[in-house]
Order: structure tokens, then sequence, then C-alpha cells
């Protein structure tokens, strides 16, 4: 039986109170392939019962029982993984091996990192006569973006179950099957009841409430600025704690010294992946003026490297963005683009040829960006890079600073210590020398408006956790 019109709340799976449908758009064929419930204060208020009740008892579990569930929801996980990866590329038009190896492996990842910090985490210290001591914070609203469903979903929820809390889950109505597949894997895997709820919705409907809930005692966020800062306000009314990852701008610093070609051809890969839908892709190339042009020219060919169309072809390394909405966004940039006399090296506006429907976009890139530009400064989201010239190292790091956001930074040279001199200079929350493999021990989260927290691993099971000192504690 399809769970697609229910939502899951208390153990069980419920209509929502009030009915109300959304279709929900393959954006490979523009079409409607299956249709989900959205809720209400109502139904948020069922979930919030729920967990506030779980968590009486939840929260006095020991951490050896948290981690044998977690284990157990990884098992569960790894033998749905194909239903994740299928579910991902209908709602977002990944390409299948992308689902597979990138999305739906995310989730793996976290799950798999969670677990191992857990295995040692403390959540007791001893200063002198005061006891120190972590406690789980209680009911937590977890809102999580159409862009790295699993990704987010998982490094929300485990660390919060891992802390000892309860949560209600509210995924992207935009891409919200995964989320299902996923409540229906804590199902199967034996979570207790209300301890994991979902209520999928809208974000003025279900998100704003869950934010502004009394009984919500925190609120985890993952999307756009605009959206995080609508969330914030939410919950200021109640002064509950609010963990947001938001927005991205990233430069990418070529030094001289680099391998040029490699460079600048792996800073393209990173940028279209996931067809350039992710909060910290280095959509910002910034190259020594005097081989801005040789940067172009192998940029170029990168780009033309990628073939767009049908998720299910073994051929297609890119996909569609997720919507409409999306798709006009990022044809409104690229014009703004031109117009404000950035050169198109290549791609630029409509469809790739061959075509005719589906929010397809042609690889895009821009040389001659200058930082004022509004290319250089808006997020795009789509697999569009700006390619900006600096005079030296300071330059380059002055231009790369020169953004609201904080989210990631990406440096290249063959000279590791002066990668990390530069580093150093960056405000960022993360910095990634010489394109390394993705590490989900490390922490992920930004500096100004690219949001506040930190997630994965130890890091994110911290923002779950209340600091107790229980002073007079005793030798």
């Amino acid at each position: 039986m399809s769970h697609h019109e229910q939502f899951y709340i208390n153990g069980e799976w419920v209509s929502p109170v009030s009915p109300k449908t959304l279709d929900v758009i393959n954006p490979a064929t523009e079409e409607a392939f299956t249709r989900i419930s959205v809720g209400s204060a109502a139904d948020v208020d069922k979930a919030v019962a729920a967990a506030k009740t779980a968590f009486e008892t939840f929260s006095r579990t020991t951490p050896a029982e948290r981690l044998a569930l977690l284990k157990r929801v990884h098992e569960v996980y790894l033998e749905r993984f194909e239903d994740i990866a299928r579910a991902v590329s209908a709602e977002m038009g990944a390409p299948l091996a992308f689902a597979r190896d990138a999305q739906a492996w995310a989730g793996r990842g976290h799950l798999e990192s969670t677990i191992k910090a857990f295995e040692t985490y403390e959540f007791s210290e001893k200063r002198g006569t005061t006891m120190v001591v972590k406690e789980p914070i209680g009911v937590c609203a977890l809102i999580t973006p159409w862009n790295w469903p699993l990704n987010q979903i998982v490094c929300k929820v485990a660390p919060a179950i891992a802390a000892g809390c309860t949560v209600v889950l509210k995924p992207s109505e935009i891409a919200p099957i995964s989320g299902i597949v996923f409540a229906e894997i804590m199902h199967e895997a034996g979570v207790p009841k209300g301890v994991f709820n979902l209520v999928n919705g809208t974000g003025p409907d279900v998100g704003q409430v869950m934010a502004s809930h009394l009984d919500v005692d925190m609120v985890s966020f993952t999307g756009s600025t605009r959206a995080g800062i609508i969330v914030a306000k939410a919950a200021a009314d109640t002064v509950k704690r609010v963990a947001q990852e938001l927005g991205g701008k990233s430069a990418n610093i070529i030094l001289p010294d680099a391998d040029f070609e490699m460079a600048v051809t792996k800073g393209v890969r990173g940028c279209f992946s996931n067809t350039g839908q992710s909060c910290d892709a280095p959509t910002r190339m910034l190259v020594p003026r005097d081989r801005h042009d040789e940067a172009l020219a192998i940029a170029k060919v990168a780009a033309e490297e990628f073939r767009t169309g049908d998720p299910n072809s073994e051929d297609t390394n890119l996909g569609p963005v997720v919507s409409d909405v999306q798709f006009s966004k990022i044809q409104g940039l690229i014009e703004k683009g031109i117009e404000e006399g950035a050169t198109l090296v290549t791609g630029g506006l409509g469809r790739p040829d061959g075509l005719n429907r589906g929010y397809y976009v042609r690889p895009t890139i821009f040389g001659n960006v200058t930082p004022d530009m509004t290319i250089a400064r808006e997020e795009i989201f789509g697999p569009v890079l700006s390619i900006i010239s600096y005079e030296d190292e300071d330059d380059a790091i002055r231009i790369a600073n020169d953004t609201v956001y904080g989210l990631a930074a990406y440096v290249q040279s063959t000279d590791i210590e002066r990668a990390r001199r530069v580093a150093s200079r960056m405000r960022a929350g993360s910095v990634y020398l010489n394109y390394p493999a993705w590490d989900t021990m490390a922490s992920f989260g930004g500096y100004k408006q690219s949001g506040n927290g930190r997630e994965y691993a130890d890091f994110g099971i911290h923002d779950f956790l209340e600091i107790k000192s229980i002073v007079g504690f005793g030798d």
C-alpha cells in the first residue's frame, strides 16, 4: 500500500485532518507521477503531541539502547536503498547513477558517521565538584529541503535520535517521496511510537506552524536564507533554539601554482554536480588575471562534456533542475549575466538541443565576471559557473570573502602549506583543499547569512543537547 497520501504520526500511518492533496512533478517530464497529502496546523498539533508524550520515556533511554536503534535503522536503510534512489530520481530528476551513488549514499553515510561518533560520545564531564551533563533538548521540528533530501533528513534525524530527542519532520513538498520511504524505514526498524513523526506540507501551512509551536523546543532548518529568516522569526516568540543551514555562494580560488587544467576541470564538475543544486557548490571560480582566457578554454571543454537528458539513460550525467520555478529563476539570472556584460563562454538561455520538455538547463560558463555582477552575488542553484579574475593572493581572498554568505570555500594549490594559509583567511564554515573526498565526519555549516549551528557526526549530536551543570555534585 502506498503511503503517499498519509502522514506518519505516533507510530501509525494516518490521513490528514483536513484532506488536501498536491501533485508531485517529475521534472524530467513536467508531469505528475504521484500526489501527496499536505497538512495543516491540526496535523502539526497531533504530531507534536505524540512527540511530546514520547519524549518523557525516550529521553530516559540509555545511549546503548539508542545506538542499537540507529544500527537497526541503518540495516533497514540498506534494504531499501534502491527504493530511495528511485524515489529521488523521480522527484528530482536525478540521473539514476547519481541518485544511487550520491543521493541515497549520503543518507547511508550520515547514518554510519553518526553511529561511529555516537559510540564514543560522552554525555557527562566532571569538573572539580561540578558534573556537567548533556541532556536531550526535547521535541525537535526538522524542516528539510528538496536538493539533497536524504542527506538533510538523516543528518538531522540520526543525531536527534542519538541525543534522545523526539522529532517531527517536514520534508520539502517538492521532493517528498524519499522522505516517505524514510518514514517506512523508521517504522520497520521499530522506532518507538511518537519518537519519529512526519507531516508533509508547505512552509506557511506546516513549517512555520512547527517553528512557532509552543511545545517544540528546537527547530533545525535547511533551505534558502530567505526562508530561514522566516523560520527564525516564527520561532522567536517562544525563544526556542534554531539551527540553520542556509544559502551559499562559494568561491573556488585556483592559485597560480595549481595544476591548472585539472583544477579548472574539477571545479566545473563540482559546480555542476547535482545539476548545480547544492548550497556549497563552488560557483565562483577565481583565477589569476593573466590566465583568465586559459581558464575559459578549459572550462568550456569541461562543460561541454556533460550529457544532459533522460535520468533513466546510462549516458546521462546531468538531469533537469527540480521545478518550473527554479528553471525560470535560472533563466532570468543567465539573462542578467548577459545583460551585465559577462562573456558567455558556453551554454546560455533555453533548453539544450533536442530537449523540448523537462526543466533542463544548458550547462553554462560565464567569463569576465566582476564581483559586483548579479551572477557573482546571488545564489543561482543551477549549472552556471562564474569565472572571476584576481590580481594576487590577497585580492583573491578579498573577493572570495566579499559575500553575505559563508558556507564553503575551495582552494587549489600544489603547495599544501600555502593552501592551508589561504584557508585560514577564508570566512567560511568549511574549506576544501584540492578537491578532497566527501567527509561525513567533518563539521558542516556556515558563517554569516549561511546559517548557524553545525551538522554531521558528533557536531550534529551536540546541536540537539542542552548543557546542565550540577554544582556541588561531590568528589
